[in-house]
């Protein structure tokens, strides 16, 4: 069975004024081409559409069947329409973003800021680690991702947009608390609470201090930020976090940031995606306000 388009318009026209001179009207046509169009689409279902019965046309059994497919389709077209419609424009449409469990503690000020400026956009956020992160990544799940620096092996394209200090936290009981310039040798019979593998940020720390060749002492290995910041205000150990995620407690004195010689580490946050994937108008307009809104942060900075 081949059926157009067209023919289901012509056939719904007629079903619902069961005249074929009215849906010609409608839809700016002839009647002998409406008549065409449903002789046609009848001849391609092999089943009669509609019976005339004195000067009225009647639905025939196969035509009340055929008009409720009729309409579905035509309901999933137009629905389909305005989706099209909603991703050519950025103040609506979809947007899917991945987000690495650290920039959590920023990126939901950006998504809401985001979200009041277009609120016709529908916002899926995905906060995961690093590692989860680059799997989705690789099955091009997400429109965008912020994240720290992606691995030059995954074919992406990352534009950086503000810094992620990561710097060292303990109890503001600690002995070390008000020294100093502290060396990574004052730190040699420390314990770490660190997190988990696969995390951004346990990456970052092991890196840099195997590149000052320091070999640290981990007491636990705890799963995501909050339970490394509860495990350090338990006096579990020190760790390495970054600035963003420490914030609220910085300010109320629950934790304190050691002077660690060397410290912070740098890192930026980027916003990437996979290579050769063709953003959405509103995707689009999400990659330029991250951009902007890092740019604002780092001007403020100044």
């Amino acid at each position: 069975m081949h059926i157009t388009i067209r023919q289901l318009q012509v056939f719904e026209a007629v079903a619902r004024h069961l005249s074929y001179t009215r849906a010609a009207e409608e839809l700016h046509l002839t009647q002998p081409a409406v008549s065409m169009q449903i002789k046609q689409m009848e001849s391609s279902i092999g089943l009669p559409m509609f019976e005339q019965i004195g000067k009225k046309i009647y639905l025939t059994q196969a035509g009340d069947a055929m008009l409720v497919h009729a309409r579905t389709i035509m309901r999933h077209l137009e629905a389909a329409a305005e989706e099209m419609n909603d991703l050519r424009g950025e103040d609506s449409g979809r947007l899917r973003v991945a987000i690495a469990s650290t920039v959590n503690y920023f990126a939901t000020r950006l998504l809401a800021d985001f979200s009041r400026k277009n609120p016709a956009v529908e916002i899926s956020l995905d906060v995961t680690n690093r590692e989860s992160l680059l799997s989705r990544l690789e099955a091009n799940l997400p429109d965008l991702a912020l994240m720290g620096k992606p691995p030059a092996e995954l074919d992406l394209v990352s534009e950086s947009f503000m810094d992620n200090p990561l710097i060292v936290i303990a109890p503001p009981d600690h002995p070390l608390a008000t020294k100093r310039q502290i060396s990574l040798v004052d730190l040699s019979t420390e314990h770490f609470v660190v997190r988990e593998p696969g995390s951004g940020t346990r990456v970052a720390m092991e890196r840099f201090f195997a590149d000052q060749e320091f070999s640290y002492q981990k007491s636990m290995e705890l799963m995501g930020n909050e339970a490394v910041k509860q495990g350090v205000e338990a006096g579990l150990g020190l760790a390495v976090v970054s600035t963003h995620t420490v914030e609220q407690e910085l300010t109320l004195k629950r934790l304190v940031k050691l002077d660690v010689a060397g410290m912070p580490i740098m890192r930026r946050w980027y916003v990437a995606f996979r290579k050769g994937k063709r953003l959405s108008p509103t995707a689009e307009a999400f990659r330029r306000f991250v951009l902007e809104a890092g740019t604002r942060g780092s001007d403020a900075g100044r």
